[in-house]
């Protein structure tokens, strides 16, 4: 038994060569479509039909039995010369129209095969339609930085087109210009809130939410270090993260070193009167227990403590070690507490930022502050737009401590 593979451009073409090799008789046993290039045809190479056949394997018959009493099929014909007509099948019972019978049969496989081969056809052409056809060899390089950088496919290949689309012509042979042109694309896309705003004689009260682990009391430290040191400002602290004592401590040691007023409280009640304690300051930073988005409860009661706290900014802190989907779900979820903007934690352990530009299409949310490291009061900065958008493509570099 001899089984052969051959590939063409076209179904039709495969069955050609198949015929030509094998005869008409051949049995095709398998069809496929296959790709010859990478990277969901971003490289050069359409798509193409495999088609495996043998001349000597018997292929039984997907369509219903014949009746009993039909007599058994006769011996393979000797192969019949190119243009003549298939052999006529042994005359059979009367009852099946006698020798019609069988060609009846050969009429409905051959009808099958016609159709499959026609779909298969039609899939090859809108695969070919739906392609990203030929990239220059600038503007493969820059979809292949961009996943490098961390963005998904879907991000990367949509910008790519964006700016081949865009660009002049001269632009596309040079990588520079091209990445020029797509960091203003990232940067047209990233709202920022700037710094927290403070206004003489108003106390303003922030809160940072989000979930465990992401960096929230350590950014209230800094934040608080900055507007007392720094800019001289009046600046209290409010902790309801009583279900770790260590956090407690934590930012109670931080409030000693830089001799602020602190209060804890464990309770929405509690925290009204804690917050009128704190009335005559410029700036109250609140710090809260880590949620599970997954946890509607919890993600409810803080947003009891918030309302009774009358917070003016609640601030989501976001992890960018965690991944696209994990920060667009964790935004989605705490949507309902109020969230007014982004802190971007932990960059200095992350691989890449691709994962920001999901998040900031799907919440809507203006970017605050960036932090970099666990040093107090250093390792945070203000969010810009264009200082993004070179770190998402690696222009620019995070400081790593």
């Amino acid at each position: 038994m001899e089984i052969k593979t051959y590939r063409a451009a076209t179904m039709h073409e495969a069955l050609a060569l198949v015929r030509r090799d094998l005869g008409p008789d051949a049995a095709v046993l398998h069809t496929r479509e296959i790709r010859t290039g990478w990277l969901f045809g971003l490289l050069r190479g359409a798509p193409w039909i495999e088609v495996t056949a043998s001349a000597g394997v018997n292929v039984p018959s997907r369509l219903p039995s014949p009746p009993q009493g039909l007599p058994p099929p006769q011996g393979p014909a000797p192969p019949a010369a190119a243009g003549a007509a298939p052999p006529r099948a042994a005359a059979a019972p009367s009852s099946l129209n006698g020798p019609a019978a069988a060609p009846k049969w050969n009429d409905k496989v051959s009808g099958q095969l016609d159709d499959l081969q026609s779909m298969l056809q039609e899939l090859c052409r809108r695969s070919r339609s739906a392609g990203q056809g030929d990239l220059p060899e600038a503007l493969f390089r820059l979809f292949t930085d961009l996943i490098d950088a961390d963005l998904g496919e879907d991000v990367a290949r949509e910008l790519v087109e964006r700016v081949r689309g865009e660009a002049p012509g001269g632009e596309l042979p040079d990588p520079l210009l091209l990445k020029a042109r797509i960091a203003r694309m990232i940067e047209a896309e990233i709202s920022v809130a700037g710094p927290i705003g403070l206004t003489p004689g108003r106390r303003r009260l922030v809160a940072l939410v989000g979930p465990t682990g992401v960096g929230k009391t350590t950014a209230i430290a800094k934040l608080a270090a900055n507007y007392r040191l720094k800019e001289n400002r009046s600046v209290g602290l409010i902790t309801v993260d009583t279900y770790r004592i260590a956090a407690v401590e934590q930012l109670r040691t931080y409030a000693e070193i830089i001799d602020l007023p602190m209060q804890v409280v464990s309770t929405p009640r509690e925290i009204r009167e804690a917050a009128r304690r704190l009335e005559g300051l410029d700036l109250v930073l609140m710090d809260t227990a880590g949620r599970s988005p997954r946890d509607g409860i919890k993600i409810q009661e803080l947003k009891a403590f918030l309302t009774e706290a009358g917070a003016d900014e609640v601030h989501l802190v976001l992890s960018m070690v965690a991944g696209a989907g994990a920060l667009r779900q964790t935004a989605e979820r705490f949507a309902a507490v109020g969230s007014t903007a982004l802190i971007l934690t932990k960059l200095d352990e992350a691989a890449g930022l691709g994962n920001l530009l999901p998040v900031l299409r799907t919440s809507h949310l203006p970017l605050s502050y960036l932090t970099n490291g666990q040093n107090v009061p250093d390792d945070i900065e203000t969010a810009t737009s264009a200082r993004l958008a070179r770190l998402v493509l690696g222009l620019d570099c995070v400081d790593r401590n």
